[in-house]
């Protein structure tokens, strides 16, 4: 990537949102930042956070005021357990209320959360605890089976385990219910620790599908382009009903169905359930969303289900990333859901940076094929193997130049960089079309390894 021959072409989001990305990192970035802080404790006590639905449609409003006191009492738990702040404390979890108080206590206590997905092998799983030095795991109860000693993974195991969801212990293990009853949530243990705004928050490994998984710390400074995300890009609000389907042992689950709600204080509907077209529908409908996020997956099953699109959906914005969108399921949506689906782009290691973004100050028309165009604090850069260097354009405030949001295993930037040699066309992956998008906008072709045009 240093090569000195390349040439480097540059597009960079516009200026008039520069003033919120200042606004946003001087509030994430702080010397003092305080994730507890950040996340939970500054909002209104009363205030929703998410509204867990069940797959009856019955529904549980968990409050700020609430996680507060359930996830000071989890924090104290775990100091009384050994973990400090900077050790791992995995989550092998779905999305629930237990799964948000479990990772509000890990980082109130100063600790750095693990994500591992629901559908992962036991070889997976060890992979990642081993790798991370997890002092802890939380664990569903159906989903302990895959912590058994094994051939992947370990008898000795130096982590403690602690089951949710209703589960009864076994052996050594711990209840995440009686934790919390043990403990009133004012104990000094449970109190947030402030870790500072470069001290690492989560440590999410990649897929693996370019070399082995790779663990990406990610800061409590990267709350800013969270919340900058479901600002500019999702354009969620604060009359919106927002439902962000992705699930939260990946990127764009964690960071922003998680994460970038709590950062903003927007409410969250959180689907305690697996994934079905038919039950997608139904929440839909049942709770008139207004913005929706999922990747392209679901937008293809949910073209292709049998089940009809129901009448009366109030959706005004629909996104998608974590491959490429096709534009059947374009047209589709405009049709079925009354709003073209946009497609975004983005990486564990940085969040989301390419955007067909909704926000009014920075939406545009979004040609056929097209990602759009970088977010505000997000330059993208395509190098070649030859050619003149055209000027580089002078740096906007933004979390490139400003604040690198997030390094991976040692990376020293943020910049989205791939280089194509000379000659030779970008490919096209199976099932994808290739698309050349306007000028100044951007088009992904594959998706493993991500692939680009712009």
């Amino acid at each position: 990537m240093n090569d000195p021959s390349a040439s480097v072409v540059t597009t960079t989001a516009g200026r008039p949102s520069e003033g919120r990305v200042r606004q946003l990192l001087g509030l994430f970035g702080a010397p003092d930042a305080c994730a507890a802080e950040l996340l939970c404790d500054r909002h209104p006590a009363d205030a929703v956070a998410f509204t867990v639905v069940e797959t009856d449609l019955s529904t549980t409003d968990l409050t700020y005021g609430e996680l507060r006191r359930d996830s000071a009492r989890f924090a104290a738990a775990l100091a009384d357990l050994g973990v400090g702040p900077g050790d791992a404390v995995a989550t092998l979890m779905g999305k629930s209320a237990d799964l948000v108080v479990a990772l509000l206590g890990i980082w109130r206590r100063g600790a750095v959360h693990v994500p591992l997905f629901t559908a992962f092998a036991p070889s997976a799983v060890a992979l990642r605890l081993g790798a991370s030095g997890a002092k802890a795991v939380v664990v569903d109860a159906d989903q302990r089976g895959k912590l058994a000693p094994g051939e992947d993974m370990p008898a000795d195991q130096p982590w403690l385990t602690v089951v949710a969801g209703g589960g009864a212990p076994e052996g050594t293990e711990l209840s995440f219910g009686e934790l919390l009853f043990r403990y009133s949530g004012d104990e000094p243990q449970g109190r947030p620790v402030a870790t500072g705004a470069d001290a690492p928050l989560v440590l999410l490994f990649t897929s693996g599908t370019t070399g082995a998984p790779k663990g990406v710390p990610v800061p409590v400074r990267a709350l800013a382009s969270f919340q900058a995300y479901l600002e500019f890009g999702l354009d969620v609000r604060e009359d919106d009903v927002f439902w962000n389907a992705a699930d939260p042992g990946w990127a764009y689950g964690l960071y922003y169905a998680i994460l970038g709600p709590l950062a903003a204080g927007r409410r969250s509907l959180l689907l305690h359930a697996g994934f079905s077209p038919a039950l997608t529908w139904q929440v839909m409908k049942a709770f008139g969303v207004t913005n929706f996020a999922a990747a392209p997956t679901v937008y293809r099953s949910l073209r292709a289900a049998p089940d009809p699109v129901p009448d009366g959906l109030r959706l005004r914005r629909a996104s998608s990333a974590g491959e490429p969108l096709t534009p059947e399921v374009v047209a589709w949506s405009e049709q079925a859901l009354g709003v073209a689906v946009r497609d975004h782009y983005g990486q564990t290691e940085h969040g989301m940076v390419v955007a067909a973004a909704w926000a009014d100050a920075v939406r545009m028309p979004v040609p056929p094929g097209s990602m759009g165009r970088p977010l505000p604090g997000w330059s993208a850069e395509v190098l070649y193997a030859s050619g003149t260097n055209p000027p580089r354009p002078a740096p906007s405030a933004g979390w490139p130049s400003a604040c690198p949001t997030v390094r991976c295993c040692g990376s020293p930037g943020t910049r989205t960089r791939r280089r194509r040699p000379p000659g030779v066309s970008p490919p096209t992956a199976a099932g994808t079309s290739r698309a050349t998008p306007a000028p100044g906008t951007t088009a992904a072709v594959s998706s493993s390894p991500p692939v680009m045009t712009t």
